[in-house]
């Protein structure tokens, strides 16, 4: 894969990224719903936790993963050749995934939701569905 396309994923990963915080600490400052907080939890990680991580890191922490994470994906899309629309769409539900598995971290955290807080998990997944839109969108060919 050339260095052009690596960015191309960087920057997605950023965007995309970016929008998912900003979309969580929207929906958390108008609601009160720990959204945001979840998404930057990383009380649950062994060696983390022992730490006093700022909002910047946790944030940069996330923006890393999602970096990682669109990197990852250009190159499995770029391999499985697929259609544009379908490149998108498989974004989408991977992101959907993704947030189904992550939100059950909430039970580790008394900073975070309540794992059946509905209303909550509705918005994550929400923001996970927009991420993986735009996330999918920025991949496309």
């Amino acid at each position: 894969m050339e260095k052009l396309q690596i960015n191309k994923a960087v920057l997605a990963g950023l965007i995309s990224g970016v929008f998912l915080g900003l979309f969580l600490k929207v929906v958390e400052k108008t609601t009160s719903l720990k959204v945001y907080t979840l998404l930057l939890n990383v009380d649950y990680v062994p060696i983390i936790q022992r730490f006093e991580l700022s909002e910047i890191i946790e944030f940069s922490i996330h923006l890393f993963i999602s970096v990682v994470m669109s990197v990852s994906l250009l190159f499995f899309l770029n391999k499985k050749n697929l259609p544009t629309n379908k490149r998108v769409l498989f974004v989408i539900l991977l992101s959907l995934v993704i947030g189904v598995l992550l939100y059950p971290t909430t039970a580790l955290s008394n900073r975070t939701p309540s794992l059946t807080d509905l209303t909550a998990f509705g918005f994550w997944l929400l923001g996970h569905s927009l991420y993986g839109g735009i996330l999918g969108f920025l991949l496309k060919k």
